[in-house]
């Protein structure tokens, strides 16, 4: 059975014109120790998405206007808040892109992995454990570090101090939203070998939200592509990102920065949600567009074992 199934889902977000949709009709799967991976540019849905695993978007002004999220085989949309509370932390947590916004500049660190603990795991609330989470994500010294304030850590420690909160849980599923954007290089890179082996040494299953396709090729087993709060690719990682087969995807790979080669941009930009155009989301900017393609909406089709394409053009085996 598969860890999480998120089945046609579809958010909403109440405005001063009426609702719009941010994201609709998504569906994913992950299974336990699985690395997956949803890409996309900025506001194309990835993270209002991964919000709505755990209904962490205050309803209203976002309303979660249709489909399933199920998480060990409960429907999370359907749950009440206390059961809610049990999902949270519990079963998903997550890891955010800066995490000095997250960490209370007035606690030290060890004290807020502390109360994750109690939280959640409240028979190992102890300095000990803090300490061996810490350890755990590569901090030295533990037993003094616990005891300093976010401010006196730099970014990839801080950092790895959220991944030992997400961690303190015994999480099933770690969901990693641009963890490494404000990082340099060199810790971007550590960040990822870090939840690597984490992933590998707690047998826990990754959802990574990234923009950066460099690093996605690197982790993924499998990868979702979103575009305008839609899924448009699908399918194994070596597959979409060898072999793509929707314009966009295509784009994407194009326009990321290679060692010793140039990039080609995207033209245009990805639409407000109050201004998605009609049929294809991605026919204004799409090289291959046809005349059905500004007319109908296409499908996420089949188009081989375990791969799914939203085109008219490419949406065939």
């Amino acid at each position: 059975m598969a860890l999480l199934e998120v089945k046609d889902l579809s958010i909403e977000l109440e405005a001063s014109q009426g609702r719009r949709g941010l994201v609709e009709g998504v569906s994913l799967r992950i299974q336990p120790g699985e690395s997956f991976c949803l890409i996309g540019e900025s506001g194309c849905g990835k993270s209002v998405t991964a919000l709505a695993l755990t209904r962490l978007l205050p309803s209203p002004p976002f309303f979660y206007a249709g489909g399933q999220v199920i998480v060990a085989g409960e429907d999370v949309l359907d749950m009440g808040e206390r059961e809610i509370r049990r999902i949270r932390g519990g079963n998903i947590s997550y890891i955010f892109q800066d995490p000095g916004a997250y960490l209370n500049p007035i606690h030290q660190v060890g004290r807020q992995i502390r109360e994750a603990l109690t939280l959640h795991r409240p028979e190992k609330a102890s300095e000990r454990r803090v300490a061996e989470l810490l350890r755990l994500v590569g901090i030295p010294s533990p037993q003094i570090r616990m005891r300093d304030y976010p401010h006196q850590m730099s970014g990839g420690m801080l950092q790895r101090v959220m991944i030992a909160m997400a961690l303190a849980s015994e999480p099933r599923l770690l969901v990693a939203d641009e963890p490494t954007t404000a990082l340099d290089a060199t810790v971007q890179a550590q960040i990822l070998v870090l939840l690597a082996s984490l992933q590998e040494r707690l047998g826990m299953a990754v959802l990574l939200i990234s923009h950066d396709l460099g690093l996605v090729e690197d982790f993924a087993d499998r990868v979702a592509v979103m575009y305008a709060g839609q899924v448009v690719e699908c399918g194994l990682a070596s597959d979409v990102l060898d072999a793509p087969k929707h314009p966009y995807t295509e784009a994407l790979l194009q326009a990321a920065p290679r060692l010793g080669g140039g990039l080609i941009p995207i033209p245009g930009q990805v639409p407000s949600a109050d201004a998605f155009p009609s049929g294809c989301r991605f026919h204004p900017r799409c090289s291959l567009a046809r005349e059905t393609c500004s007319k109908s909406v296409p499908p996420l089709a089949s188009v081989g074992e375990d791969r799914l394409v939203r085109c008219f053009v490419r949406g065939s085996p």
